[in-house]
């Protein structure tokens, strides 16, 4: 039995080593399989910045708008959140130098002075 011990347990040991080279074997793989979706993405980045400079020139232009416009509305939440500050106000009458209320004048819409024109 001594024999079959020491046969077993060095095809334990060697279905052990298997396992973890296996294993090993996907990590690389999978590695493998992620740079070479990388590089192929770059190229095809590189084809289309080399055909379309104006639409990247745009697109960054954008997502640069994008992200200012979102910088600001963060800064407007943390100031207040941008509501209108409470208060009061009167209406004033416009008045001429010498203190006479100015005449209202009658407004004719753009159809009405440019038939009275032709």
């Amino acid at each position: 039995m001594n024999r079959l011990d020491t046969l077993y347990g060095g095809a334990r040991d060697l279905a052990t080593v298997v396992s973890s080279n296996v294993k090993h074997a996907g990590k690389l793989l999978d590695a493998g399989a992620k740079i070479g979706a990388l590089k192929g993405g770059a190229r095809v980045a590189t084809v289309f910045a080399k055909r379309h400079p104006v639409l990247l020139a745009a697109s960054a232009f954008g997502a640069g708008l994008l992200w200012y416009a979102a910088h600001r509305r963060a800064k407007r939440a943390e100031n207040g959140n941008g509501d209108a500050i409470e208060g009061s106000a009167r209406r004033v009458e416009a008045r001429r130098g010498n203190g006479a209320k100015r005449a209202a004048s009658k407004r004719t819409s753009r159809s009405r002075q440019s038939s009275a024109n032709a």
